[in-house]
């Protein structure tokens, strides 16, 4: 695994070549689906709402976006969250979502129980939009950023609606633990029964945690694992891979793919973001969701 199998520009697999026509280029034909994001921002780029404006504009398509809480952070840990007011959450979604359709939402860091609920509300009203579900609980350095509360309102409110869930492993263990439960002694294949027993269609759970020689990523569905896919595994340590994987996941359904094909295509992309990543401060890498340009540059010159 690892290969360049992705075309230069990834965006190019999924719509057709504009051209120099202004007329084609206005076209409604031309234009890029449109993902609606929520997530907390991030000042490092490095995750939240910003990996996930990265990674949806990188594919093809045009990001919207819910900031649900602010952040101080840096690229070693997070070192405080103001959530935003489930209010203006609530109106941030609802006049975009009354003036443009949307092909796919992508949900992150909720930065609240009563942001659970609220979006939990927003997204009911549109079942037929593929809701892809990135479960943050905690920072790469282990910063908490759920409550056991949020977790319970995530697996009640949100779970159900989700056509895609995207835990680490470590969350999945975390999200179908029940009362009096060891975490550690869950298998995965056992988790993602009991996550898709709550409601959510597929539940992909990635290996990164797992003391394996390759990262297994796998994909379960209603009563079978649906693919499994092993993949090089990286040295560094990553700041927003999560982000970038569900970020892509939304955009190659946006762009029209099968669930199987878009989680397979999202992570060859989420792994060369991740090969391309450099280290700019002095704790994680951040991945180069724009890696495909660079190599373009590279090759021109």
């Amino acid at each position: 695994m690892g290969q360049h199998i992705l075309p230069r520009c990834p965006a190019r697999r999924h719509r057709k070549c504009r051209g120099n026509n202004d007329l084609m280029a206005h076209s409604p034909a031309a234009a890029p689906a449109l993902v609606l994001a929520f997530s907390g921002a991030d000042p490092t780029g490095g995750a939240g709402i910003q990996a996930d404006l990265l990674t949806l504009s990188s594919l093809g398509c045009h990001p919207l976006s819910v900031i649900t809480a602010i952040t101080v952070q840096d690229t070693a840990g997070v070192q405080g969250i103001l959530a935003i007011d489930p209010d203006w959450v609530v109106d941030q979604a609802r006049v975009i979502l009354e003036d443009m359709p949307v092909a796919a939402f992508k949900i992150g860091m909720l930065g609240s129980l009563e942001n659970i609920t609220a979006i939990a509300e927003v997204v009911c009203d549109y079942p037929d939009v593929p809701l892809v579900l990135d479960p943050v609980l905690a920072s790469g350095r282990g910063d908490e950023m759920t409550t056991e509360d949020m977790i319970a309102a995530m697996c009640d409110l949100l779970l159900p609606q989700t056509t895609l869930l995207t835990p680490n492993s470590v969350e999945a263990r975390r999200l179908a633990r029940e009362e009096g439960e060891d975490s550690d002694d869950l298998e995965l294949p056992e988790c993602a029964r009991r996550l898709l027993g709550l409601g959510c269609e597929y539940v992909l759970i990635t290996g990164t945690h797992e003391n394996t020689p390759q990262v297994i990523n796998t994909l379960y569905g209603p009563e079978k694992v649906v693919r499994s896919d092993a993949w090089e595994r990286l040295p560094g340590s990553y700041h927003g891979s999560g982000c970038t994987l569900a970020a892509a996941i939304a955009a190659t359904l946006a762009n029209g793919l099968a669930l199987p094909e878009a989680v397979r295509e999202a992570q060859e992309y989420t792994w060369q973001a991740l090969a391309a990543a450099s280290r700019p401060g002095m704790g994680q890498y951040i991945p180069d969701r724009f890696f495909w340009a660079r190599e373009t540059d590279t090759s021109q010159r």
